[in-house]
């Protein structure tokens, strides 16, 4: 009887905690917690797109989709290409030849990142894995002739890391999307022969832990039947427990439906916010994709790099820092050599970043720049430049005598004094501490 009863409960419970499609049971949906104690990931940007390497990833709707076209593409497509030249010759022109994803796992790895954001499909519609739904429109029908998708992924999570894919829902000269949205989207004829096999087909093939969303601001959420994807995704798809999800799943969802919130891209709050976020930034500021014409000036460097991490994670977020591979498969030396600084920087300070939550104060100004991040008892102060004096003034903190103040990547306690018989301290540095990036780290034990 005992036993039977039991049995009874564990199935009404596992009925209850099924959701329904709709915002209210969906947005109740606890985060896993792997993605919170991730705190860094990798976007990659690319596809078609990076064969032109003009512009941006946009250089499709630049040329051809808006009115008026942008003159900047138009004249590089004149002066480079021949006439009647179309966007879709470009792809066999992806040829990927270099492309060792034994190699990108590696960079991914020597970053410091726990999770890889690839982009399974952008809104030019082309596939970089055998999508049964967009026919010599993928990247094993034409260009490298290569599931991308799937051989990234299998290095990546060999390296332990969790591995994520950016889908757009709309793009941008797809003729059944065309038509539905000539009917002012009261017609689904894309959303149901193109968009929403595609999904559940990535799904099951490739297993996601990330489904990073977008292109979605053009029409609401019950044209995209976007309620009804996530019920299945987090009911009955075969990553239910793991998988996260972002906030762009209709005009007007950012911010306020999903999982973590977005926003909007390069999103930075001015306080803590409430709600898990994640702030994706580009290490190219003026592109995603692979540009040709990039310039030194126009990249983000390390320290600033590091500067914009450690905000992000002291406000609570996630930094998904995204770089642009070329055409041929490489990913630039520029960017590796960010992303393995990054990593230089975390091996010492990465205590300080995952698995960390937001502190009482989040950040505070007197002679430098500190951000604060917090794990258990323990108090992490983020400097985020070289003191002009060997010695550093905290506010914030409340010692007792049992505070102890050490430098991640040196264990030596550092002597320190009370600020005030309330609150604060003075911390006497050994040396002017130098670390990649400029950032460095006092690990502080027994305050409040």
């Amino acid at each position: 009887m005992l036993a039977t009863l039991v049995l009874v409960l564990a199935v009404v419970s596992q009925a209850a905690a099924r959701y329904t499609a709709d915002w209210t049971s969906l947005d109740a949906r606890p985060l896993p917690s792997w993605y919170d104690q991730a705190k860094v990931g990798i976007f990659v940007h690319w596809g078609v797109f990076s064969v032109p390497g003009f512009g941006s990833e946009w250089f499709w709707w630049h040329w051809q989709g808006q009115q008026p076209p942008d003159q900047k593409c138009v004249s590089y497509m004149s002066k480079n290409y021949p006439p009647g030249f179309s966007y879709p010759e470009f792809a066999p022109q992806f040829h990927a030849q270099f492309f060792n994803p034994e190699d990108w796992a590696d960079i991914f790895k020597a970053s410091g990142a726990k999770y890889v954001v690839l982009t399974a499909k952008h809104h030019e519609g082309f596939t970089n894995w055998g999508s049964p739904h967009s026919w010599n429109w993928n990247s094993v029908d034409t260009g490298p002739h290569r599931d991308l998708v799937g051989d990234l992924g299998e290095t990546v999570r060999n390296r332990s890391l969790h591995y994520g894919l950016y889908n757009s829902l709309y793009e941008w000269f797809h003729p059944l999307y065309l038509k539905d949205k000539k009917n002012g989207f009261k017609t689904q004829e894309f959303v149901m022969n193109k968009l929403l096999p595609e999904l559940y087909n990535m799904v099951v093939r490739y297993r996601p832990e990330v489904i990073w969303s977008d292109g979605d601001w053009e029409a609401p959420d019950t044209y995209w039947n976007s309620t009804e994807f996530l019920a299945w995704l987090y009911n009955d798809s075969p990553v239910k427990d793991t998988v996260v999800t972002n906030d762009r799943w209709g005009a007007g969802c950012a911010c306020k439906h999903g999982g973590y919130y977005n926003c909007e891209d390069k999103y930075t709050p001015g306080q803590l916010p409430q709600h898990k976020w994640e702030k994706c930034t580009s290490v190219d500021t003026h592109s995603w994709g692979y540009r040709r014409n990039m310039k030194m000036s126009e990249l983000m460097d390390l320290p600033t790099i590091i500067e914009d991490l450690v905000h992000t994670v002291a406000l609570g977020g996630n930094y998904l820092l995204n770089v642009g591979p070329t055409p041929d498969g490489m990913i630039p030396a520029v960017f590796e050599e960010r992303l393995r600084s990054v990593g230089a920087w975390l091996e010492i300070n990465g205590e300080a970043i995952y698995a960390s939550k937001p502190w009482r104060i989040q950040t505070e100004n007197t002679t430098v720049p500190v951000w604060y991040t917090s794990k258990g008892e323990t108090v992490y102060a983020i400097v985020t430049t070289i003191p002009p004096k060997p010695t550093v003034q905290l506010l914030g903190p409340k010692t007792s005598a049992d505070t102890k103040v050490t430098l991640l990547g040196n264990p030596q306690p550092l002597s320190w004094s009370p600020l005030t018989p309330s609150a604060g301290l003075i911390v006497l540095l050994p040396e002017r501490p130098s670390s990649p990036g400029r950032a460095w780290t006092l690990k502080l034990d027994g305050v409040q």
